[in-house]
């Protein structure tokens, strides 16, 4: 049995007996190691170190921590007041609410899964109020909240661009402009499903209130604004920009919103902290992994069996597309990057295609992936906040997994969309 089938057998026994995907990652490396690669075995521990080394993952435990904070805040309520009063008096006013709510706290939070938690809360039963049928609503609040891993901080890029050797800073802002273009396809749909489904409006709020609205969720706007403008304008690193997100945070939702005691900050830090030793833990498996499969000339069989030796940048953009989204429909969308972005990244060099616009595809597969059926993360995190069961949480989002695969077809076609900004801001 060759090496690429034993790991490949590894992996599968180990994932069908339940075990955690660090492990299999992990097994499957030291199988290599010991039986097939006439390598010092010490060079697998040094391999998950060096998984550990880079300066930018330095921001993942500070990005995670300013999200701990900002969810267990006020940030999303006045969120969701200042969009309200903006887009709340439209046909489907409150649905786009909703999506522009999970975008503005995507901004804040960087994961998914928080803004999965922190717009369902409170949206879920208004809309329920308003007459929208329940799996909408879910599906609604799951797939707009995918946004929040293309909206800068999105831990999901820092991790390509650690794995990828790609530039955070130009990740985060080719995120944006896809994250825009899905906010418009939702809002749209929304306002056609409210319409058709004759939806109630409510009235148009004055620009007294609206001005009192912005003037509460002030603070929390300046968050999004402080990380962009931030590395947009060439001030901070994403690295020092994580740090500066948590010391707003804390200045946010201790000392002006005053949602959060100073003595529930070591129980905030306490959840980032075992949350940040599973994504290192990953990261330094996957390292180690990826490594193996360099080592046995995986990614170049891979590429041959797919015929993508001379493929035309579309159908390399396409199979990564496919790759991707297939990948995280099963398994974590950091365990997916970690294992699948070695094998198509030399592919991506030797095509001389743009890195940056790769990672904004990828991000976007990603997110996608983690909200659909089978396994997607954010329809499991659904099912534990609306305790609602798994065939109602996931009946309403193949029109939204549509729109967001119908957002990377268009990403593919017109790549400017991702990197307008990056460019501008770098080159």
């Amino acid at each position: 049995m060759d090496l690429g089938t034993t790991i490949l057998l590894v992996m599968l026994v180990l994932l069908v007996l339940g075990f955690p995907m660090m492990v299999p990652l992990t097994t499957a490396s030291v199988v290599a190691f010991t039986f097939f690669m006439p390598i010092d075995p010490k060079i697998l521990i040094q391999q998950m170190v060096t998984g550990i080394s880079p300066v930018a993952l330095i921001a993942v435990p500070m990005f995670i921590f300013a999200a701990d904070i900002v969810t267990k805040g006020h940030t999303a309520n006045r969120l969701i007041d200042v969009a309200m009063t903006f887009v709340g008096h439209m046909r489907g006013g409150l649905a786009v609410t909703t999506a522009l709510g999970c975008t503005l706290f995507g901004a804040v939070s960087g994961s998914t899964q928080a803004t999965v938690v922190a717009m369902g809360g409170p949206l879920r039963p208004k809309m329920l109020q308003a007459g929208y049928k329940d799996s909408f609503v879910m599906a609604l609040i799951i797939n707009a909240s995918d946004i929040a891993f293309l909206i800068p901080p999105s831990i999901g890029m820092i991790v390509f661009g650690v794995v990828g050797k790609v530039s955070i800073g130009e990740l985060f802002l080719a995120g944006i402009g896809p994250g825009i273009l899905i906010l418009i396809m939702f809002s749209a749909y929304s306002m056609y499903y409210a319409k058709v489904n004759n939806i109630p409006t409510i009235p148009r709020m004055s620009w007294l209130e609206r001005g009192k609205a912005i003037i509460n969720a002030g603070p929390a706007i300046m968050f999004p604004v402080l990380i962009v403008g931030g590395i947009y304008l060439g001030w901070v690193s994403p690295t020092e920009v994580a740090a500066v997100s948590v010391v707003y945070a804390i200045i946010l939702e201790v000392l002006i919103f005053k949602s959060v005691k100073w003595s529930e900050l070591l129980e905030v830090a306490r959840s980032t902290g075992l949350i940040t030793a599973v994504v290192f833990i990953l990261v330094g498996a996957g390292t180690t992994f990826s490594f193996v499969i360099s080592f046995a000339q995986i990614p170049q069989h891979v590429i041959a069996a797919l015929g993508l030796e001379d493929a035309n940048s579309y159908l390399i953009l396409a199979a990564i597309c496919i790759a991707f989204f297939i990948g995280c429909m099963f398994v974590d969308p950091i365990v997916v990057i970690l294992v699948l972005t070695p094998i198509f990244m030399p592919l991506v060099r030797d095509a001389g295609l743009d890195p940056v616009l790769v990672g904004t595809l990828v991000t976007l597969q990603v997110a996608i992936g983690s909200a659909t059926p089978p396994f997607g993360c954010d329809i499991f995190t659904a099912i534990a906040i609306f305790r609602r069961p798994y065939y109602e949480v996931i009946r309403g989002t193949p029109p939204f997994i549509f729109m967001l695969l119908l957002a990377a077809v268009i990403l593919i076609l017109v790549p400017q969309i991702a990197l307008f900004l990056p460019n501008l801001a770098f080159h």
